[in-house]
């Protein structure tokens, strides 16, 4: 068995890891480039620009398509997905990776039906420290400051946080 691919050292310091620092998974992309998935965040060297990383807490969703070796990845801020092909997915953990670590994350979370047949997602979140905070991302349309709609999500986040055992 072919063991999964290592960042390279000049990866490493590109992407502002040390020496000791853990790496849960590594993966070499189509185009050049490489992306990691270290505990705390998802890190990613593209081949030409600038480093991106993000913590866990950022992600909304991630999804792997097998069939064209693709890693997708929403952002809780509304920003452009995030999409990543690792040259070998089959060697690589970082689609499992990625999916686990935003599963970590997630300590519990609800969908707030809202008039209209719209809805607004709760989240209550953990940061890499321990850290456990709430969120709130509106669904298409959703202006959370409507009189009709903060109401029926601040409820849902308070019982959120409550369940958690967070103060609210």
């Amino acid at each position: 068995m072919v063991p999964p691919p290592r960042l390279p050292d000049d990866v490493r310091v590109r992407l502002g890891l040390g020496p000791a620092e853990r790496t849960l998974a590594a993966g070499e992309l189509k185009g050049g480039g490489w992306a990691a998935a270290v505990p705390a965040a998802l890190l990613v060297a593209p081949a030409e620009g600038p480093v991106q990383g993000r913590p866990w807490s950022d992600v909304d969703r991630a999804s792997f398509d097998p069939q064209h070796g693709l890693v997708t990845v929403t952002w809780v801020d509304g920003t452009a997905p995030l999409k990543v092909r690792p040259v070998d997915p089959a060697r690589s953990r970082l689609p499992q990776v990625v999916r686990e670590r935003v599963e970590w994350s997630v300590v519990l979370g609800e969908e707030v039906p809202l008039p209209g047949g719209r809805s607004a997602r709760v989240a209550v979140r953990r940061s890499v420290d321990g850290t456990m905070f709430s969120q709130v991302l509106a669904g298409p349309g959703v202006d959370l400051d409507d009189p009709a709609v903060a109401p029926l999500v601040d409820a849902a986040e308070r019982h959120a946080r409550a369940a958690a055992g967070l103060p609210e």
